[in-house]
């Protein structure tokens, strides 16, 4: 009887962090929602428009983007796309079409790519062409959704009805690394605003929603934290293997000095960048974070933030940096970045995104870095430079968390230096220890 209680409690641990894992703490609603919006339709053919919107705070589509794949349920034919297109034609053998009009794809699984910046302008429509990559909200919303046309014929309908809907197609997929996507479903039709007094509406909506987890992403962080500070003189380097051993088959390629004239970085057949190959490091990261305490003043303190690019192929556009810190709510000043706080719960206010400045350092080169300083109000019931509060409890870069050292090799406090925190229970035993003495010096004068 204990031996089936404990396969059943390792079988309900296991459905449940099958539900758990894309649930970010962070961004708890961040998604990538797609919509089929069906915007005419006939007996033999309908044409849709397919929306994608990334609704995630912080975490954004990268080169070489998004791309688009499903599982058609009959022996549906694409015959035209506009601002997009399908990566293969398929066997169109046995269909017919006028001459000069050929479908354009006859797959049973198409995948669909966004056309790259610069498409002829008869083959675009709005939000089009910008080579599958999805700005965060945070960043830039108005970069954060694609969107392409698509005229499709010889469908079925739900339940051989001829007025029925087209039977939905299965099987969705994102075609980026850690995410999974539902089912479509029927949902109320997509209205717009055409002017002040006017909607439009189309005739028929369907929605996917697609979710991120790390642990799909990959089996290993692709970032790490280092710390330092100016009350101590270690330096807490990244954790060993952050991101793998070296020369071990989960870790990137890399390289000992010596040997980078040997690297080749070439893009695959696809057009896609090439493989990361990073220099060899203890953690074998091709991101690391450094967070450095420079600072201490009366009513302030003032942090240096840098990120350091080990990857000698691949620069890193339109990066971002998240950090969670109880005292980001008080930023005064800040250097060289942009920055937004992400306020998530009530008044709690200590998660924090950065990112850099277009035209200067919004693109972090290969083998190079970005720097920041930051200048933060104290807060007298708070703060303090002991237990490694001082530092961050966690670090996102392009929305994967890094590997953090643990907490008991933080920097400390010299042991003769006091603890800066006086909490408003010392302030209150201070006080009365005070006035009782300066009561028992009354009744002894």
């Amino acid at each position: 009887m204990a031996t089936e209680r404990f396969v059943l409690l390792v079988f309900l641990c296991y459905l449940s962090s099958r539900f758990t894992d894309a649930y970010d703490p962070v961004d708890p609603l961040g998604n990538i929602t797609i919509n089929w919006d069906f915007t005419s339709m006939d007996t033999t053919q309908y044409t849709v428009m397919v929306s994608i919107h990334n609704y995630q705070l912080y975490r954004h589509i990268e080169r070489p983007g998004w791309r688009l794949g499903w599982a058609w349920s009959g022996h549906e034919i694409i015959w035209d796309v506009r601002g997009a297109e399908t990566t293969e034609l398929g066997n169109c053998s046995g269909v017919h079409f006028d001459p000069g009009h050929p479908p354009h794809c006859c797959e049973k699984r198409p995948v669909v790519v966004d056309l790259p910046p610069g498409a002829p302008y008869d083959r675009q429509v709005r939000n089009c062409c910008r080579g599958g990559v999805l700005s965060s909200l945070t960043q830039n919303n108005s970069t954060a959704t694609a969107a392409f046309q698509m005229s499709v014929g010889n469908f079925e309908r739900e339940g051989g009805n001829p007025d029925g809907h087209p039977v939905k197609p299965t099987n969705f997929s994102l075609g980026v690394p850690g995410y999974t996507c539902s089912n479509a479903t029927q949902v109320p039709a997509t209205r717009s605003k055409v002017d002040e007094r006017r909607h439009v509406q189309v005739l028929l909506t369907w929605q996917i929603i697609c979710s991120y987890s790390q642990f799909r992403d990959g089996p290993s962080p692709s970032c790490c934290v280092s710390l330092s500070s100016f009350y101590n003189s270690t330096i807490v380097g990244c954790p060993q293997c952050s991101c793998g051993c070296p020369r071990s088959p989960s870790a990137p390629q890399c390289f000992s000095d010596g040997e980078q004239s040997k690297l080749q970085a070439l893009p695959d057949a696809d057009g896609n960048p090439p493989t990361p190959v990073i220099r060899c490091t203890e953690h074998m990261c091709p991101i690391r974070v450094h967070w450095h305490v420079k600072q201490n003043y009366r009513e302030y303190w003032r942090v240096k933030a840098s990120i350091t690019n080990y990857d000698v192929v691949s620069n890193y556009s339109d990066w971002n940096l998240v950090v969670r810190h109880p005292n980001l709510g008080n930023i005064t000043q800040l250097f060289s970045f942009n920055y937004q706080p992400l306020i998530q719960y009530d008044a709690i206010n200590d998660t924090a995104m950065f990112w850099g400045i277009v035209n200067y350092n919004a693109m972090l080169l290969r083998d190079g870095n970005v720097q920041t300083e930051m200048i933060l109000k104290k807060d007298p019931s708070d703060f303090t430079f002991s237990g490694g509060w001082a530092f961050p409890r966690r670090v996102y870069f392009n929305g994967h968390q890094c590997a953090m050292p643990s907490p008991d090799q933080y920097p400390s406090l010299p042991n003769a230096a006091p603890d800066v925190r006086v909490s408003a229970l010392q302030r209150w035993l201070i006080t009365a220890s005070c006035l009782l003495l300066l009561s028992m010096f009354h009744h002894v004068m």
